[in-house]
This record gives C-alpha cells, sequence and structure tokens, in this order.
C-alpha cells in the first residue's frame, strides 16, 4: 500500500504540520510505503490530490512504479547549460550566466533546495525578489533563467518551464549618450596632461590610454574587445572586426592618423597593446574602464547615464555615421548586432534620413492646409470672423 502527502519546503506555512496537513497547500505530492515488496518514496509529479490517487491506484494494480530517468540537480543542469553555452556564445555573455547560477545556488543551499524540479514558479519569484540589480539588468537575468529551464525543458528534465511566469520588469531605455566634437578635444588634451603629470612609471601607460581611446571611437568596438586588440586583426588600413554568421568577414577602415597613433604605441607583447593575455581578461577590462573614467573627471564631462562610461565611444561611432547619412542597416553591421531591431531600438532617433522624411510628412501636409496655403488672416477675413 501507498501513501500520499505532500512534501512540504521551508518556506511552506505548513512546513512545521508535517504530513497531515496535506490540502493547506500547492506542494509537490509524494507517494510512501510498500509496492511490488520492495520499499518506496517517489514524488507523483503533481499537485493536484485527485490526480496524485488516480496514479496510485494504477501503480498498485500494475504492482510497479513506472519508472522515470533520475532527478537532475541544480548543479548538475547548470554544468550542462554553461558546456553548451562555450561553444555557442562569448565569454562574456558566459560568464553572465555563472553569476546567475552562483546566485541561485547560493539561494537553493540556503533553503535546502538540490533539485532543478524544486524551484517552482513560487520559489523562482522568491529568488528574483533577492536580486538588487537595476530593472535592464533583471530583464536580462530573467531571459538567463528562462533559458535555464527551456534548456531543461528540451531534455524532459522537467515537466514545464516555470520562469516563463515570471513576468518582465518595464525597462526604461537610456538615451543614447555620443561625444561631441569638443568633449573629444578634452577627453584627449586631459589624456595628454595625465601623461606629462605622471610618474616615469606610468606616463607609457597614459599614453597607451590615449590610444585605447581613440581605437573605440573610430572603430565602435566595446571595451572588451579593444583591451584585447592584437596586430593580427589589422590589415593595412583595415581592421577585422568579426565574422558573420554567414562565415563573411567585417573589416572597417582606419583614418591614417589612428593607424600613426597604434604604431607609435609600444605594444605590451609581440602582438598585443593593451593586455598581456595573462590572468583574467575581466580584470584587465574593469582596469582600463577605471582609467577611462579617471579621463572623463579630468575633462569634467558627465559620466552620461549609466555607469558605461566606455560606451560613450561606441555611441559616437555610431550616432556619426549615422547623421552622416549612413544607412542603419549598415552601422548595424559594423557593431555587430545580431538584428537591425537592436540598433534601431538605440539609434533610430541619431538617423537622418528618417528624420529627414518625418520633416518632408510635415510638409507635404501644408499643401491642402488653407490656413497655410493663404495665410491665416487672409482666411479669417473670408470667413467673417474678426481677426
Amino acid at each position: 500500500m501507498l501513501t500520499l502527502y505532500r512534501r512540504h519546503k521551508a518556506t511552506c506555512l505548513q512546513f512545521s504540520a508535517g504530513r497531515n496537513s496535506h490540502n493547506r497547500c500547492k506542494c509537490m505530492i509524494w507517494a510512501d510505503g510498500v509496492l511490488g515488496g520492495k520499499e518506496t518514496r517517489q514524488s507523483v509529479k503533481t499537485r493536484d490530490w485527485t490526480k496524485a490517487q488516480k496514479a496510485v491506484r494504477d501503480w498498485e494494480v500494475q504492482e510497479k512504479i513506472v519508472e522515470g530517468s533520475a532527478a537532475v540537480t541544480l548543479a548538475d543542469a547548470w554544468t550542462a547549460m554553461l558546456a553548451d553555452l562555450k561553444t555557442r556564445v562569448s565569454h562574456e555573455t558566459a560568464r553572465k550566466y555563472k553569476t546567475l547560477e552562483s546566485q541561485m545556488k547560493a539561494f537553493g543551499d540556503a533553503r535546502g533546495l538540490t533539485l532543478l524540479s524544486e524551484f517552482d514558479l513560487d520559489t523562482l519569484s522568491q529568488f528574483r525578489q533577492t536580486w538588487k540589480d537595476s530593472q535592464r539588468t533583471a530583464s536580462k537575468k530573467v531571459e538567463r533563467l528562462r533559458a535555464l529551464f527551456s534548456f531543461a525543458l528540451a531534455r524532459k528534465w522537467i515537466e514545464d518551464n516555470p520562469a516563463k511566469g515570471i513576468k518582465l520588469p518595464k525597462v526604461s531605455i537610456c538615451p543614447t549618450m555620443p561625444l561631441t566634437h569638443e568633449e573629444m578635444v578634452k577627453i584627449l588634451a586631459a589624456c595628454d596632461g595625465l601623461e606629462v603629470s605622471a610618474q616615469p612609471s606610468a606616463k607609457l601607460g597614459a599614453h597607451r590610454l590615449r590610444t585605447l581611446i581613440l581605437l573605440m571611437r573610430y572603430t565602435g568596438m566595446r571595451v572588451s574587445d579593444a583591451v584585447t586588440f592584437s596586430t593580427d586583426r589589422l590589415d593595412g588600413k583595415r581592421l577585422f572586426l568579426y565574422t558573420q554568421k554567414t562565415g563573411v568577414p567585417v573589416y572597417t577602415v582606419l583614418p591614417d592618423s589612428i593607424l600613426e597613433a597604434l604604431e607609435a604605441t609600444p605594444r605590451v607583447t609581440d602582438t598585443r597593446y593593451f593586455w598581456t593575455g595573462n590572468g583574467k581578461r575581466q580584470t584587465a577590462v574593469c582596469d582600463w574602464q577605471g582609467k577611462i573614467k579617471d579621463v572623463f573627471d579630468a575633462a569634467g564631462i558627465s559620466k552620461g547615464m549609466g555607469n558605461a562610461v566606455s560606451h560613450r565611444f561606441r555611441d559616437t561611432f555610431a550616432v556619426e555615421l549615422l547623421l552622416a547619412g549612413v544607412p542603419i542597416e549598415r552601422v548595424s553591421i559594423l557593431l555587430g548586432h545580431q538584428s537591425v531591431r537592436v540598433t534601431e531600438k538605440h539609434y533610430n532617433p541619431w538617423v537622418r534620413s528618417r528624420q529627414e522624411q518625418l520633416e518632408a510628412d510635415v510638409r507635404n501636409a501644408w499643401k491642402s492646409d488653407p490656413l497655410i496655403i493663404a495665410g491665416t488672416k487672409e482666411v479669417q477675413i473670408q470667413s467673417g470672423r474678426p481677426n
């Protein structure tokens, strides 16, 4: 005979009441007892008491439990997920998944949750409430959480994806903040000032900082890509950016002055300008980001909204192209966006052709407006109204 009971989670209000409080919550139902001469304790994989009773009756009739695959632990699910990601995404993206893994494991350890199936919608909602992130960061983390459970669902480790029930926070789009020509002059002047005032041992670092800033401004590279920049990406005046999914390489061209700056900058190694290649790349990136923030302070320039100071050089690269009339589809390719919709989301206000078209549409609407054609005063006189 098998006995049904609810296996209460530590966070359940009925936890202290034990097995007897089986109708006061929605915890998972388990079966315990002897079946086919063997001790049995297994989840019925439902929270519905009626369905659980029917399932147990079927088991007792057949004198066996329908064997399922062993329950997958949270640790095993993450290990498999990260191994799969390693073959598909960048190191930076994988790092963000690892951060979520650490937070989720710490949350589970504190509550005695080890199985992936124990993270139902209620539990995930409680996990979500522990985050202290901005709306944008939280939105991305929810997407990664959904990806984990979607990965597990495809392998039939779980019955559904509870993370789909977590609503994405409303994200306010921060406006793109390109730098003006005057601000760029101030930044470069601040770099020169830092190099002059620096101790002899730090002058070389200040010189490399100026070159790094120029490289980001005129290539649109992210700071992580610029810091790891190496000579093998240069082909004359052309700089290799990335390879598209179709296998087509994407290049950009560099002004002679930027090429001369690179040539005049002593390299850290034979092939690298800003990083030795040893240690963690993220550590090197953070170091350079801190130096860029110091330059903004020295130049008296606002960091803009958020804390992505280095990203303003990438914004400037994109906006200058759009203002010059370059189609947004081509700008999207140079930025390496997966879709032009991503580019539109951030840079639509700067598309010169679209702004010109909007102005033309307004002018066309005037052609049929009598107030505009004849003038306000004349129309009012014809209609008998006093001016």
